[in-house]
């Protein structure tokens, strides 16, 4: 069976290879608008389905993974940077403190679907103004949630969970559904 994820993200793709030799990257045209109110885990899960449906209904005979990710402090979602000002104000808002990394993953197949959300905490160190703009300076939180990666900015102390849930792709949670509706 065709494998598809429905997603751009080069993380995505990397940590996906790990599980799977051969897959397509098919990009969604799902459109990711957020709801008043709605909560940083309501709405990976929402985007992450809305992504592996409407790629699903594209390639009905396909294996079809989305996935969202979505950084939360005290309540508030942290997205993609909208420029180099705002994510050096999302790692100061960050700095000493700790943090949820939500993704929301659903797999859908001709047999079932799975979905569900993988929550990591993330504690950062206290980061000075200097350090956060030497790295900002580097474009790599541009297109990230939550404006770092786990795996090249070093500002984590400490996590609870998947670290590949923070690097975008619960490897785990998709090992389990791609199990589940035996795939693998």
């Amino acid at each position: 069976m065709r494998f598809l994820l429905a997603s751009n993200s080069p993380r995505r793709k990397e940590l996906l290879l790990k599980l799977v030799p051969a897959f397509e990257v098919v990009p969604s045209r799902f459109e990711e608008i957020a709801k008043e109110g709605e909560s940083g885990k309501a709405r990976c899960l929402r985007f992450a389905e809305g992504k592996a449906r409407e790629v699903f209904s594209r390639f009905p005979d396909a294996a079809v993974l989305g996935a969202d990710t979505v950084v939360c402090l005290d309540g508030a979602i942290l997205g993609k940077p909208k420029d180099e000002a705002d994510a050096f104000e999302m790692l100061r808002l960050l700095s000493g403190k700790t943090h949820s990394v939500y993704t929301g993953v659903c797999l859908v197949t001709p047999e079932g679907e799975r979905s569900g959300v993988e929550e990591t905490c993330v504690t950062f160190r206290f980061l000075s103004d200097e350090e956060i703009l030497s790295y900002v300076k580097t474009g790599s939180p541009l297109d990230k949630a939550g404006a770092y990666g786990i795996q090249d900015s070093g500002f984590a102390a400490a996590f609870q969970g998947s670290y590949s849930n923070v690097v975008g792709l619960p490897l785990e949670r998709v090992c389990e559904y791609r199990k589940e509706l035996h795939l693998c």
